[in-house]
């Protein structure tokens, strides 16, 4: 009778042989040779070509001679040295360690590649949401003079920023920079590139750090984008470019796990920053890696002493964006609040940690259409890491848990209890930010309790519908309707 034998790649030869013992009924560890049907010897090993059933391997034992008793006793020898081996260097043990590290291994694998379906997916509902915006803009007029193409339906701002590294703004779009109104979604890359070379200029930033325009090219599109508005009065020039770079490269490199996963799963980053920030240490590290190419080095025209006070600014401000550090920052800061001094070197360094931070966590601010694709998008980033934490082991944070928060829920806390006391801080000394901004997020949280409200009242319903009491009801209602019909 033919038997099917199946074997990975990456067993042994040793393996593979018991695999054919075992599948013709011979004791385990039985000398075999593997023939074709024309009695041609086959080499047992993992690369050994395949068979089918019109030709198939024949398996034939080999006879071994009797051992004579000194040969036996080699044999005891050997084998008693081999036990003794493997229990001194605990191999059995490090077979079981590296078979775990593999299964882990390969559930990373897994994961990533669910990640790379999320961000698909992501993307598919970004395009989706670009038409949706296309089709409306058809019905209404747009205050920044926005154009969009009919025949492919593709949101693209208006023509008059052209192709990077040319760019021409106009007024409308130069006053929409200014406004926590500007929406990303509407731009596409090279444009946005555009945008934040002309806020280099605008500020002033290029003429008196002497920043020579095509490096700065060159180095805007090795970050990412972010943006600053307003306030610049009340900084000097070197404040407002230690803003904008930190703001610029705050997140750079982000691996999409955050700090305390870094540190649960004591990864290269945790160990090399001593679990210390080690993303902020990294983003800061990457920064002035690419600072260090000249052909980047936008501070090139920079004395040394200006570039120090710009590396100590920039390194500050990104380790202030670690949210393990926000209550002590916010502490710090309201302690200065009684007396401000605009001129006090310490309470200024609190003012910039304390805008960088409203700039990293300031989505919300802005309108719904804009901010609620980036709240999924996060989202999603949140349970990819918890469901990969639960897969490894490690702690789970509840606001992470995709079992255990909505949009809903998450939104709420976060906007009550970090954005609007922060950002009522601030307002205290910039007035102008209240209409702004506070009123924009005391409406995002008004929105986000009704929808957590209707979540609260549709678990409630369906809880209710799952009672003994509720079924009982049911049945006896249903009961009801066939005696009438037989009557």
């Amino acid at each position: 009778m033919t038997r099917a034998v199946v074997f990975s790649k990456y067993c042994n030869s040793s393996d593979i042989m018991d695999l054919f013992c075992i599948a013709t009924g011979l004791p385990r560890n039985t000398t075999i040779s593997l023939l074709t049907t024309d009695d041609a010897m086959v080499s047992i090993d993992p690369t050994m070509p395949a068979n089918s059933e019109r030709t198939p391997y024949k398996v034939r034992p080999v006879a071994i001679k009797q051992l004579s008793e000194k040969e036996e006793l080699i044999q005891s020898v050997l084998t008693q040295v081999a036990e003794q081996f493997s229990r001194a260097f605990k191999i059995n043990e490090l077979k079981a360690e590296v078979a775990h590290h593999l299964a882990v291994l390969e559930k990373r694998v897994e994961l990533e590649g669910l990640k790379v379906v999320e961000v698909e997916k992501c993307k598919s509902d970004i395009k989706k949401m670009r038409d949706e915006l296309a089709a409306r803009s058809n019905r209404t007029s747009c205050p920044c003079k926005y154009s969009f193409l009919d025949n492919s339906k593709k949101l693209t701002s208006r023509r008059d920023v052209p192709a990077y590294p040319k760019y021409l703004l106009s007024p409308e779009t130069v006053d929409a920079l200014r406004k926590p109104t500007f929406d990303v979604w509407l731009w596409e890359p090279n444009e946005m590139l555009s945008c934040l070379e002309h806020m280099y200029h605008d500020l002033g930033l290029v003429r008196d750090f002497s920043i020579n325009p095509i490096t700065l090219k060159r180095w805007l599109m090795m970050y990412s984008m972010t943006w600053l508005c307003g306030l610049q009065e009340k900084f000097s020039q070197m404040d407002i470019l230690i803003l904008m770079t930190a703001a610029i490269c705050h997140d750079l490199d982000h691996p999409g796990y955050n700090n305390t996963y870094q540190i649960n799963a004591r990864t290269e980053l945790a160990i090399r920053y001593n679990d210390i920030s080690p993303l902020e240490n990294h983003h800061c590290a990457v920064a002035f890696q690419i600072l260090s190419q000249p052909e980047c080095n936008i501070f090139s025209s920079v004395p040394a002493e200006g570039f120090k006070q710009i590396r100590q600014g920039v390194i500050t401000l990104i380790l202030a964006t670690d949210m393990a550090r926000h209550a002590e920052i916010m502490d710090s800061f309201k302690e200065k609040m009684e007396n401000f001094d605009y001129s006090n070197e310490e309470h200024m360094t609190l003012l910039k940690m304390i805008l960088i931070k409203c700039c990293d966590i300031s989505n919300e601010v802005r309108p719904m259409e804009v901010a609620e694709p980036w709240v999924d998008c996060l989202l999603e980033e949140y349970f990819m890491q918890s469901d990969r934490e639960k897969s490894e082991g490690l702690p789970v944070a509840p606001f992470m848990d995709r079992d255990k928060v909505t949009k809903a829920t998450a939104q709420t806390g976060f906007i009550s209890f970090v954005l609007i006391p922060m950002f009522e801080t601030v307002t205290k000394l910039f007035p102008a930010v209240e209409e702004l901004m506070l009123q924009p997020l005391w409406e995002s949280r008004d929105r986000y309790e009704e929808l957590k409200q209707m979540d609260n009242a549709m678990k409630e319903q369906k809880a209710e519908s799952l009672t003994p009491e509720s079924t009982a009801s049911r049945e006896k209602s249903r009961d009801g309707g066939k005696r009438e019909d037989q009557a």
